[in-house]
């Protein structure tokens, strides 16, 4: 595995960009540039020509006050995969500074120092005709007190193709994290030739940071609950969005899946639950599919077996690496 070739861009610091298209049925990247701690590395091309690319961080994760900014443009009916190499870990601010971080500690008020930052990824997705997008990382892992805001837009056309996988853990559960970060935000916003399909936010914020509301009358309304309380017993939650003429045979794959789910009531809390259902009125307009989990590796579990058609469509050796 290697750094892919740079261009001549100036990219700033925390900024990437890919640029691949298919030749003689071979993908080309002719941009694959990132600056740190943003690092993109890509194997060899996949068989039919499939582009795999890992996106990932120096240092093992990001921190408080780090920008992330990635533009991803798929040409010529080229097919990308991006994968991560273990869950993108969000750790809350360090003292000091690093070169994606815009404020260097000096410019901080006293205050401020050892507060949460903000640590911020924003990708831009555009997939042209007949091209085929699917992104299959690890999930978030937000430590304890750390902050994420996490921005995806996804322009396609009506013959592209896209896999969406976005989901978070609780924290590191070895150190007794369970939901303890002060926020997370994540929003996934998919448009179809400028026509807006989806649009999905999660926002999970520490109670703790926020006032307790009270009513006009100035009684106190009723506490909110810790976030380990609202969302217990898992601690892992996915979301899946499925767009485009070939994965047609892996939603209705899902949707047979899904129909031969018995739904009965249960002394126990399964380890696992997920739904199922369409965008629209058809396949043809989409599906979402969310997956909830007591551990991150029972809801991968659970996913390796709902999207199984998709090895079709990226080839089983690529489909491997995304679910071993």
């Amino acid at each position: 595995m290697s750094q892919g070739p740079a261009t001549s861009t100036n990219l700033s610091s925390g900024n990437g960009r890919i640029v691949v298209s298919s030749h003689a049925s071979k993908a080309v990247f002719s941009e694959l540039a990132s600056t740190y701690p943003l690092k993109l590395l890509s194997p060899s091309i996949g068989p039919n020509g499939i582009a795999v690319v890992y996106v990932m961080s120096y240092g093992g994760g990001l921190i408080g006050g780090d920008e992330v900014y990635l533009t991803v443009c798929i040409l010529d009916e080229a097919q990308l995969v991006m994968l991560s190499q273990g869950s993108t870990k969000v750790f809350k601010m360090r003292i000091g500074s690093r070169l994606a971080t815009p404020v260097k500690r000096q410019d901080l008020p006293s205050s401020s120092v050892g507060t949460n930052t903000l640590t911020t990824q924003a990708f831009e997705y555009h997939v042209g005709e007949g091209c085929g997008l699917y992104l299959l990382p690890e999930p978030v892992t937000c430590f304890r007190d750390a902050s994420y805001k996490q921005i995806q837009r996804f322009n396609l056309s009506s013959t592209s193709s896209l896999v969406l996988l976005d989901s978070i853990t609780s924290g590191r559960q070895a150190l007794g994290e369970d939901w303890d970060f002060a926020k997370y935000y994540s929003l996934n916003e998919v448009k179809v030739d400028g026509k807006l399909v989806a649009k999905d936010v999660l926002l999970l914020e520490d109670p703790r940071s926020s006032p307790t509301p009270t009513t006009q009358s100035g009684s106190t309304r009723i506490p909110y609950r810790h976030l380990q309380e609202q969302l217990a017993p898992y601690s892992c939650y996915a979301m899946v969005l499925l767009y485009g003429p070939q994965v047609q045979e892996a939603i209705e794959d899902i949707s047979a899946q899904y129909k031969h789910i018995t739904v009965y009531q249960m002394k126990q809390t399964p380890d696992s639950l997920w739904s199922f259902s369409l965008l629209g009125v058809t396949s043809s307009e989409g599906a979402i599919v969310r997956v909830a989990g007591k551990e991150s590796e029972i809801v991968r579990s659970c996913l390796k077996t709902i999207l199984r058609r998709l090895d079709v469509t990226i080839g089983i050796d690529t489909y491997r690496r995304a679910f071993p």
